[in-house]
């Protein structure tokens, strides 16, 4: 934003080799940034000694842990969804979770949302020039609705990739390979995110339950294991086409 000031954000340790803290370290040194990691366990007290910000990528249930672990003294944030800032404690630190999918190639940050919070204006801003370095969105997350906020991403990323290998599993019986799948998954994706629910097209959206039957007859007698998913999908799917009176 022209005059907005730059705030220096110092050296910063990124704790957490997973895909996150791999992809999160590698973006904030690409964007020219000090930063020093993704450290693991085989990190010691002189890894924090000038420090000033220090970013934990580690599961949620070793978040209270490790930042007990750490000297107070540098700012420490987290990067789950789900957790509010009580992990944190001793320290008065921020949050900060990127609406991303991170792979083992890493994550592209720029365009994404991120949700942000702190009990202090100098945490919030620090999470605030984060996102801003990496391109993203920040978005104020209050504690009461960070559970929400969390199941909201998972059903739009964790169970979207549950929900396509299932339908990997059925194309695969007839030949079907995940890159035709994906094509397809990736063209009603890009229309949902140009139209909202009026992306939706299909046999119930139109109205036609023979078909829909008949889909329904062939999972339950080849892949009966998938039918109650297929049974709760296809209610939904007949739900969102009544609230868009089609």
């Amino acid at each position: 934003m022209p005059g907005s000031r730059t705030l220096e954000l110092g050296r910063i340790v990124v704790i957490g080799a997973g895909r996150l803290g791999r992809a999160l370290a590698r973006a904030l040194g690409d964007a020219g940034l000090p930063a020093v990691g993704p450290l693991g366990r085989e990190r010691s007290e002189q890894s924090f000694d000038s420090a000033d910000v220090v970013l934990l990528c580690v599961p949620d249930g070793a978040i209270a842990s490790v930042a007990a672990s750490i000297p107070v003294g540098p700012l420490v944030g987290h990067c789950s969804g789900a957790l509010t800032l009580d992990a944190l404690e001793p320290h008065q630190g921020f949050s900060l979770h990127p609406l991303v999918a991170a792979s083992p190639r890493g994550a592209d940050f720029a365009g994404a949302a991120c949700a942000i919070a702190s009990r202090t204006a100098g945490g919030r801003d620090v999470a605030l020039e984060l996102a801003r370095r990496l391109g993203m969105q920040a978005i104020d997350m209050a504690d009461r609705d960070r559970a929400l906020y969390h199941a909201s991403a998972s059903m739009a990323s964790n169970f979207l990739v549950a929900l396509e290998a299932e339908a990997e599993r059925l194309g695969a019986v007839v030949g079907l390979e995940r890159r035709h799948l994906a094509h397809l998954a990736q063209s009603a994706l890009s229309a949902w995110a140009e139209l909202g629910g009026a992306a939706l097209t299909g046999p119930i959206v139109r109205g036609d339950e023979a078909t829909v039957a008949r889909q329904r007859s062939a999972v339950a007698e080849r892949a009966s294991r998938v039918l109650p998913l297929w049974d709760c999908l296809a209610q939904s799917t007949r739900e969102l086409a009544a609230e868009r009176g089609e």
